[in-house]
């Protein structure tokens, strides 16, 4: 090994996750299951940062404990930082200000690149946790405006269980019910508009039924792994092998 530099309690967490506080069940899949990553993550958990401070009220007294919490995952050796909330966006230039590493807080960041693969008579589709709290404070935040890019919104909030198990903190989940509400909405919105191209997961506890939702509806599906895995790739880029 070459001669290499320390500074740091503990090594080889690139990715900073920090998760909102709850207790809920954190199946494969979603930021709070180590188990998600074939690489070492670090998370942190923000207290306080419940789901209805974050997503409903948009608490802004939350941005300081999440800017003390980045610059500690900082120090403690990380080499980016995401979040488990995509309403977190609301946070991005203060956060990303806040540290000397790259810091992407929300899948909602993935909007723009994703339209631009799109024609344009095609919209991007959003699926939510809740539609009426994601407003335009968080699309800025991702670095874009819905006078730019034309999107359809479709929230989990009106089915039976899904946005309930993290608005409620709920300790017990149904993957089958839980799939079934992603999909309901998902063919609802590709249906109501057909314009719609590809759509971007903005809920990170939406990620564990991408593979169900594509099945469904037959498009391309983003989501904040999407976003994970290609900054990890950026930290760790490898020598190609092959032969001419």
């Amino acid at each position: 090994m070459k001669e290499v530099t320390g500074g740091y309690n503990t090594y080889g967490f690139s990715i900073g996750i920090l998760m909102n506080e709850s207790t809920f069940p954190r199946i494969p899949g979603d930021l709070g299951n180590a188990t998600t990553f074939d690489f070492p993550v670090r998370l942190k958990v923000v207290r306080g940062a419940w789901y209805d401070r974050v997503v409903v009220q948009g608490d802004q007294k939350l941005l300081e404990p999440f800017l003390l919490a980045a610059k500690e995952l900082e120090a403690e050796g990380v080499k980016a930082i995401t979040t488990n909330c995509g309403f977190l966006a609301m946070f991005q230039k203060q956060l990303a200000a806040a540290v000397n590493i790259p810091v992407f807080t929300s899948s909602l960041m993935l909007v723009p690149l994703v339209y631009r693969m799109l024609s344009p008579e095609q919209a991007v589709g959003i699926m939510t946790v809740n539609s009426a709290a994601l407003t335009d404070r968080h699309f800025d935040g991702a670095g874009w405006s819905r006078e730019e890019i034309p999107v359809v919104i479709a929230g989990l909030e009106s089915e039976k269980i899904f946005t309930r198990v993290f608005a409620e903190d709920l300790q017990t989940l149904d993957f089958d019910a839980m799939a079934l509400d992603m999909v309901t909405v998902a063919k609802r919105m590709v249906s109501d508009h057909p314009e719609v191209g590809a759509i971007v997961f903005e809920c990170t506890n939406m990620a564990p039924y991408v593979h169900e939702v594509q099945e469904a509806v037959g498009l391309p599906v983003f989501d904040i792994q999407t976003l994970i895995r290609m900054v990890y790739e950026t930290l760790h880029q490898e020598p190609y092998v092959g032969h001419m």
